[in-house]
């Protein structure tokens, strides 16, 4: 009786392990579930709405200026706006986005990636990422003058004479390409440096209209180029995830990884833009239980080299977490 009862516990006992060991595999097996691209592109939208700051004027005082919360002023002139070609009059709302430090590049998907005059795309070191747009009613407007706007130049750390303009070209998943901007005479964009009413230097630029402005050059660096490979976690691509380059000693660029090798299942830089020897960080960023999901990892560059990022180099953290590492990389 005693044997049969032993018998008994021991396989109560061996149900009870293995359904308890089945219980915790898919938890887990829940808790790894990649995230959807809507997801990423929700945690994404989120970044972006908590950075876009909002002003009201009416359109028929003319020209007005605001002053955003880090000092950068933008000047409209309500005579200039348009709706479907007709001049615009009444109250108007202004959103205005200002990005200057690569963690909220990051966490808005605002990389600073140059078209090359070949097509190619290689990384800019910005002096600030512009987003302006103009709406009345929830319609879009049109301006014929362009927009004004000062930018201190100690915001990107110091005067840098080679800036430019250049204009974001967006994609369906909000990813941006800078484009420099022409004149009508095919000349470079107007920019030039002046002294700031308040003290200090700062970028006068002249951008051609509203959306996403760029104040950049190329970043330049005489080594050998070469092309890299990121390979992610399993279940991530570039829908659901994404992979940057944070340059040590550039705070205010960011690259980004813009092609996904489906057969491969690497991420790539395809363009041999990379510098050969240079140290940087490789950055993964995904969502996971509305959390970023990120890795950081330190690199130096090899020829046609490829960096392996696994899950077990993974954590989650908060929005205003990982913006505050990735401003901290070197």
């Amino acid at each position: 009786m005693r044997t049969l009862k032993n018998t008994l516990g021991t396989l109560l006992m061996t149900t009870l392990i293995v359904t308890s060991c089945n219980t915790i595999d898919d938890a887990q097996e829940f808790l790894d579930i990649p995230a959807t691209a809507q997801e990423f592109q929700n945690l994404k939208n989120e970044a972006l709405d908590k950075l876009t700051q909002e002003f009201q004027f009416n359109a028929e005082d003319g020209y007005v200026t605001f002053t955003s919360a880090k000092g950068v002023e933008i000047d409209i002139n309500g005579a200039c706006l348009t709706l479907d070609g007709s001049s615009v009059t009444g109250n108007v709302n202004l959103e205005f986005v200002e990005l200057f430090e690569k963690g909220n590049m990051l966490t808005t998907n605002k990389s600073t990636m140059g078209i090359l005059p070949n097509g190619d795309r290689a990384m800019l070191v910005s002096g600030g990422e512009f987003f302006i747009n103009a709406t009345q009613n929830g319609e879009g407007l049109g301006t014929n003058c362009g927009v004004n706007v000062r930018i201190p130049t100690n915001l990107s750390g110091g005067d840098d004479h080679d800036m430019v303009i250049w204009k974001g070209i967006e994609d369906e998943k909000g990813n941006v390409a800078w484009e420099e901007e022409r004149d009508q005479d095919g000349g470079k964009g107007n920019i030039f440096i002046e002294r700031g009413t308040q003290g200090g230097n700062q970028y006068y630029a002249l951008f051609g209209g509203f959306g996403w402005s760029n104040v950049d050059r190329f970043y330049s660096d005489p080594r050998p180029k070469t092309q890299i490979l990121v390979d992610v976690p399993a279940g991530y691509d570039n829908d659901n995830s994404a992979v940057y380059l944070s340059y040590d000693g550039e705070e205010t660029g960011l690259a980004n990884l813009d092609t996904y090798d489906v057969g491969l299942e690497l991420f790539s830089e395809h363009y041999g833009q990379i510098p050969i020897g240079l140290e940087c960080h490789v950055i993964f960023a995904t969502e996971e239980n509305g959390m970023w999901k990120y890795a950081v990892k330190a690199v130096t560059i090899v020829d046609n080299g490829t960096v392996v990022i696994s899950d077990g180099e993974t954590a989650l953290v908060t929005e205003t977490e990982l913006t505050t590492i990735i401003n901290g990389l070197p």
